[in-house]
């Protein structure tokens, strides 16, 4: 369920109201007294961003020396509430020249209840961008003194951005050299037990653009997924080309993307914003390819000694390499002595983490590289509790490989002035939660 705010309220330090809209008749006018008085004055500001008093539901938060609160009545979306929040605030900054406090809002009283009418309406969330509010908003905000921003520059042909389909992206676009970057980044969670077997394991990636492209283009992405070679194929009545195929979970696309083009021909067709943006993200649970193999080898010799063996293996190919390589190794509260040998990096005891912390800079693929260390550690008089031995946890980055193996198989761009586009990609894989039990 949307968030179904029946007020909205932006209050000082003090408590005072400087603006609020009220949106349903379900709370009192009384509501904010309430928030004043057990929350505010109580001084529970910083315990939880949420709490619910006399039937109603207060989401706040703080921005600068202001705070917005959300009064619901009813079993809301409580992620959508905050969500709401740091849109609406973009979205006043980009009014203000960048500045949102108890002054902006002062000096911008009509601009705020304007806004506050259009993005929400009802209580639920409406259109928060900047840039099509903007096209029939233009009344501009007072800006602070200190606001370096300069003006924004007028958007050409506002009714058709305003009744068109494509609201994310302005007419009259021009670049001297036009060129699309591509960034495949995923991030791999793994948990493995101590003889390698994959225990857990998933990947969570997210496609990235940067356009500067002239006009209005349309672009279509290809990739090596499943669903959308199956389609192609039967397009063409041939079987698909050979190689590997993926198959894509929980994939969620940028507003642009053509939702209709996708589920008829399940190609990834869209008119891109301009600039940086985030064209989709999706997950993969079968058919990871690991980036490195973790092999531990710990033995308790007696209760003031230990031997570490850590064995760390690249999987990927040969030609490439990961960068920031940093594997933690725990080791009890009671160390007192460490003595180590690496074959590649450095290495040293953080005694504030209990971990040995071992950094490669720059590791190669298909290498293997080995930690030795031998601990010694206090003797205590009392009983000696079992340690429960942490997990091994590694952080790298490897540039030009992805664990789920997606790959671009083609970026078109059409525009219908015809100019030539230069395209780049690039892939990198990053560790997210990557454990390996000891």
């Amino acid at each position: 369920m949307p968030v179904a705010a029946s007020a909205i309220y932006f209050l000082n330090l003090r408590g005072d109201v400087l603006i609020n809209r009220t949106y349903r008749d379900d709370v009192g006018g009384n509501m904010v007294d309430a928030f004043r008085t057990h929350i505010m004055q109580t001084k529970e500001l910083g315990n939880c961003p949420v709490r619910q008093i006399g039937g109603c539901s207060f989401v706040y938060m703080r921005i600068s020396n202001v705070y917005i609160v959300i009064v619901v009545s009813s079993n809301a979306n409580v992620a959508c509430g905050f969500k709401f929040v740091v849109e609406a605030v973009a979205l006043f900054k980009s009014y203000f020249g960048g500045a949102f406090d108890e002054d902006a809002i002062r000096n911008n009283f009509v601009l705020i209840y304007e806004l506050l009418d259009e993005i929400m309406d009802f209580g639920y969330p409406q259109n928060l961008s900047p840039e099509i509010l903007k096209l029939y908003i233009t009344q501009e905000g007072v800006r602070s003194p200190f606001s370096s921003k300069p003006k924004d520059k007028p958007v050409p042909n506002a009714t058709l951005q305003v009744t068109g389909a494509v609201g994310w992206r302005r007419e009259g676009l021009s670049y001297k050299k036009n060129e699309v970057f591509l960034d495949i980044v995923e991030s791999v969670n793994l948990l493995m037990s101590s003889k390698g077997n994959v225990l857990r394991c998933d990947v969570t990636g997210k496609v990235l653009m940067k356009c500067f492209l002239s006009g209005m283009p349309d672009l279509k992405l290809g990739l090596n997924d499943k669903i959308g070679l199956e389609k192609e194929s039967e397009m063409k009545s041939r079987p698909a080309k050979s190689g590997k195929t993926i198959e894509l979970d929980d994939v969620t696309f940028h507003q642009c993307v053509n939702l209709t083009r996708f589920n008829s021909e399940k190609t990834v067709s869209f008119v891109p914003p301009d600039g940086e943006f985030e064209l989709m993200k999706y997950r993969i649970t079968e058919g990871v390819n690991l980036p490195f193999r973790v092999l531990p080898t710990i033995k308790e010799l007696g209760r003031t000694r230990m031997e570490v063996n850590v064995k760390v293996k690249s999987v990927f190919g040969a030609k490439m390499f990961a960068l920031g390589v940093v594997v933690k190794i725990p080791v009890p509260k009671q160390t007192a002595k460490t003595n180590f040998q690496v074959t590649t990096g450095r290495a040293k005891y953080n005694p504030s983490i209990d971990c040995l912390v071992w950094k490669i800079r720059k590791f190669p693929g298909q290498t293997e590289s080995t930690l030795s260390a031998e601990i010694e550690l206090i003797s205590t008089m009392g009983e000696k509790k079992s340690w429960t031995r942490p997990p091994i946890q590694m952080e790298f980055q490897v540039p030009m490989f992805t664990a789920s193996g997606l790959r671009v198989r083609f970026l078109k761009v059409w525009e219908k002035s015809g100019y030539n586009t230069v395209e780049w990609v690039r892939y990198i894989t990053k560790a997210g939660s990557y454990e390996i039990r000891c």
